[in-house]
Parts: structure tokens; sequence; C-alpha cells
């Protein structure tokens, strides 16, 4: 059955200690670069009456309260927790009208387009696999993705039931299964989302003071599409195989051991950011994080690292209860 975390739901008011325009900017950068979680699922027990697959992309759609927008992203990628969903809705029609199978390669995703191809990553092991995306979920507080039961076992988290996880969406793969259910070919370009969050670069390291940022290392072989490349002849055009859903699980070489951090806000000014840190250091230890995005210099507010899945959520929900409540757990 998913893995569902009870989170508290209690609306609690801003710290008087932490001034308007601090919030007001925390809530502005968290808002349109975070996810929104919430307690529960909208998964429905009702039994598949019509196989066959659609595509669809969706309105924006409310549950608990929070509103969820899905959009067309092929550049999207996310690390964060992972949780498995089984028994309690086999068979059951899934968002886009397949059934749901919880022994075949599937997952649920809140935002992107229904069905989408991804790859998932285990970060604790470096075990990674092709998923077909075909469901809406998950809406439990800190997490990312709801996987099968069979990709949890894949993925070797299904005892645990969670996993520190990257999530990267498969454009080619992805656009084809758009051209095969609606026989219209998809832009190659997309077209940019408006007030979309920005894009930041995976590195990032503690500010004290800010130094450079590091440049992130190139992709490794076995995490391009189809594996490891053979060498091309003089005069050979490349070629690229399409990764597809098969059960077949491949293993990533992880340069480190992935830390868990509960995300406050993040801020383009570094003395905004300082306020927050300075405002949340006593729920734990707090950092300030620097990455650079395509556009922009961000300042993160972490707390963390944790030494657990259970610690971050707890975390979590200090940090919800304490006024922040566009705060989140991320992989890093």
């Amino acid at each position: 059955m998913p893995r569902i975390l009870k989170g508290s739901m209690r609306s609690t008011g801003f710290n008087r200690r932490l001034t308007t325009p601090v919030v007001l900017l925390a809530l502005a950068a968290a808002g349109c670069a975070e996810t929104e979680f919430v307690a529960g699922s909208v998964k429905r027990l009702s039994p598949a009456s019509d196989p066959t697959p659609q595509y669809k992309v969706g309105k924006p759609y409310r549950v608990n309260g929070v509103v969820y927008t899905p959009r067309i992203d092929y550049n999207y990628a996310e690390t964060g927790i992972a949780s498995w969903y089984g028994a309690d809705f086999h068979g059951n029609a899934t968002a886009n009208g397949e059934v749901f199978d919880m022994n075949a390669v599937s997952a649920a995703h809140k935002t992107l387009p229904l069905p989408s191809m991804a790859r998932i990553t285990n970060l604790e092991n470096g075990r990674w696999l092709n998923v077909r995306v075909n469901d809406r979920g998950p809406f439990a507080r800190g997490r990312i993705i709801d996987v099968s039961r069979r990709t949890a076992q894949l993925l070797d988290f299904e005892r645990k039931g969670t996993a520190m996880v990257r999530v990267e969406i498969l454009a080619r793969e992805s656009r084809k299964l758009v051209a095969d259910l609606t026989g219209r070919p998809v832009p190659k370009h997309d077209h940019p989302v408006p007030n979309a969050a920005p894009r930041v670069a995976v590195t990032s390291q503690e500010l004290a003071p800010p130094p450079g940022v590091r440049k992130a290392p190139p992709p490794t072989a076995s995490h391009r599409v189809g594996g490891i490349q053979k060498p091309r002849r003089p005069g050979q055009r490349r070629t690229r195989e399409m990764a597809t859903v098969d059960g077949q699980v491949h293993r990533a070489p992880m340069r480190k051991a992935p830390a868990i951090y509960v995300q406050a806000g993040a801020f383009s000014q570094y003395a905004n950011a300082y306020r927050l840190k300075t405002f949340l250091s006593s729920l734990g230890p707090t950092k300030i994080m620097q990455a650079d995005g395509y556009n922009a210099r961000l300042f993160r507010v972490r707390l963390g690292p944790m030494r657990s899945v259970e610690e971050a959520d707890a975390a979590l929900g200090r940090v919800v209860a304490s006024g922040m409540p566009n705060a989140r757990i991320v992989v890093d």
C-alpha cells in the first residue's frame, strides 16, 4: 500500500521576529521554485472501466486546499524522496485511463504529462531504470514520486518504503508516446512556461563566506540513454537507442552519499537568506547554500543534513509549523 505520512494540516501564523518583507520574499521564492505538499491521497478506488490509455496534461487541480498545475516540461529533473503503492490500487484506473498493475513498472507524479517516460535513480545504491508515468500523486508531505511495488522492488526499497531518488523526464521517448497516442507530432522546442520555477544547477555548497560555485561534473556514460555508447567509425552518424520500460535495472556509480535537507526558502539576496537562517536556527543546524541558475544566483536556506527520512519528515513539520508552508525535503 502507499507510504502516506499523515502530516499536520494546522495553519500557523508567522513569528513576529521575522519581518514582513522577508516573509513575503520567502513565500514568493518558495512558491515559484518549490512544490507544495499535503497529506492524504486522491487516488480513486474504482475499477478500471476503459483500459484505453489517453494523453493528458490536465488542468490545475486542488487537493486538500493545495493547487497543482500540470505542465509540459521536457527539461524536468528533481531530487527528493520516493514512496510506493500497491495492492490497495491494483486493477483500478490510473489518472489517464490505464489499468494500474502493481507488478508492472510505472509511477505517479503530480504534474508531468500522462503518460511520460522518466528515469528514476535510487541515489542510495545507484540502481536506475526507466518507468512509464501514468498516474497522479503522491500527495503525502515531502514526496516527489510514487512508484509501483514492482518498481520499488527493482530499485531495492520495497521493504524500506522510501528512497532518496533523482527523477528525470526522457524527452525523446515522452514525445514519441504523445505522437503514438494522438497521431500528432510534438513541437521539438517547448514554449517557456510563465512563472515557472527557475532552473537551478544541481551543484551547491555551503557559504562561509559566499565562495564561487563548483562547476557540475559531466554526466557519466551510464546516465546516457541506451547505456555506454560504442566508438563511432569515421563518417558514421550517431544513433541513439530509444529507452524502453522493460524492467531492466542499471547501476550508476555514486560519487558521494546523498544528503537530506529541509529547504525553507530561496532568495536572490544573501541578506534575506541570512535573516531567515537566524530565525530558523533554533529548530536545528541551519545553512545557507548557494547555487547558480540560468539567469540568477540563489541563496537557499536549509536545515540539515538529516540522518534519515524520518528525521527529515519531523524537521519539515517543525519548519511548516513555524510559518513556512512551502518548505520541502530536498536531496543533494
